[in-house]
């Protein structure tokens, strides 16, 4: 290297980053002691942003584009030091590249179930994952509230945080939707958006925005989607019965076909037997001679006779007489009673079931019992 080469090193320094790791958010250009060079040039390509922070305090962002660190563009120079005529000696300040392009296909889910009121199954038990993109929009506030020092600040670094702000707030919005779990599928584009407009103002605070963010999937405890998968299955299968003749259908074919099996020579057996009484169900049948003469139908099997109606319940009856509860009697004792004179009309009496105490003649079962006595006799 010439004496020209290393004035040239002296007094000129090219400031740029180029990104090759898909995952650094922030980088700090090193220099020894942090000393950059006053006139030196400073490359932004398209996105990033350059953070320029001297003696500690944050003094400019540089967007986009190719800059010469002087008084004359630089209004933070006019601030610093003294600067010699003749040699330029270097300042010590620090600039920190930020990376302004989305970070996409991250990955967020919940960690444990989220509880939600479904109107049709009750509680529940949820679980979703999906992914979501990442973005710096206030390159000053992210490196102020986040980074601070780090002079490599990458993507996993923060991740972590941001799944759980995604994760509590996709809880507390599923929570309060009230969506029914099998119309979530329809929802999760809306979901997301809601999701990500609730997440923004928190993560506004950090210099950062969440364009995107996806789920993909809404799940429900194992237990449960079985329970489902089977409650779609009857109604797929439609007709039970028919359903369950042709699943034993099949398990005989299967077992006759099984060579050397015990159990498939008694269900061919079984099989067998099914097979003549069908046919001899369908010899029972009429059918037409060939001269279009019917034969004569045998006689039809009786229908069983109705089993006899249950007896009708007797009841017993209670007798209310000065304050005294006396019984219970049956009816049969009633009419004894009633004969003798010890049970009249006014008599108080009471059977279970019956709205309170009754006069006995408005009691239509004990009515008939006081006869109406007949005239005198003519000439008496």
């Amino acid at each position: 290297m010439g004496i020209f080469d290393f004035l040239t090193g002296e007094f000129i320094d090219v400031i740029h980053w180029v990104d090759d790791t898909r995952d650094t958010l922030v980088w700090r250009f090193e220099r020894e002691g942090h000393e950059i060079k006053y006139g030196a040039k400073l490359t932004v390509r398209e996105g990033q942003a350059a953070v320029f922070v001297h003696e500690g305090q944050l003094a400019d962002v540089f967007t986009p584009g190719l800059y010469m660190l002087e008084t004359n563009n630089m209004p933070v120079m006019t601030t610093l030091q003294h600067w010699d005529h003749g040699f330029k000696s270097p300042f010590k300040s620090e600039i920190y590249y930020v990376n302004t392009t989305r970070f996409a296909d991250l990955k967020w889910g919940t960690k444990n179930p989220i509880m939600a009121r479904d109107p049709e199954f009750g509680p529940v038990r949820l679980r979703a994952y999906g992914t979501y993109a990442i973005r710096v929009v206030d390159p000053a506030r992210f490196l102020t509230e986040i980074v601070g020092t780090d002079g490599e600040f990458t993507m996993d670094e923060i991740s972590y945080q941001i799944r759980n702000i995604i994760v509590q707030e996709f809880s507390r919005v599923i929570a309060s939707s009230g969506i029914p779990v099998l119309d979530m599928a329809a929802n999760t584009a809306d979901l997301g958006k809601l999701v990500a407009a609730e997440i923004s103002g928190t993560l506004a605070e950090y210099g950062l925005s969440i364009p995107e963010l996806y789920i993909e999937n809404i799940s429900l405890p194992p237990a449960v989607e079985a329970a489902m998968d089977k409650r779609t299955s009857m109604g797929i299968v439609g007709d039970l019965g028919a359903y369950t003749q042709f699943s034993a259908a099949e398990a005989l074919t299967a077992a006759a076909q099984t060579p050397n099996s015990g159990m498939g020579a008694g269900l061919g057996m079984g099989m067998g037997m099914a097979m003549a009484q069908q046919m001899a169900a369908q010899n029972a049948q009429p059918q037409v001679g060939p001269w279009g003469a019917a034969p004569a139908a045998a006689p039809a099997p009786q229908a069983a006779a109705a089993p006899p109606p249950p007896p009708p319940v007797e009841h017993v009856w209670h007798i209310a007489e000065n304050g005294v509860t006396k019984g219970p009697f049956s009816k049969a004792a009633l009419g004894r009673m009633a004969a003798a004179g010890e049970l009249t009309r006014e008599t108080l009496v009471w059977t279970a079931g019956q709205d309170g105490w009754k006069h006995a003649e408005d009691v239509a079962e004990l009515a008939q019992l006081f006869t109406i006595l007949p005239p005198p006799p003519p000439g008496a």
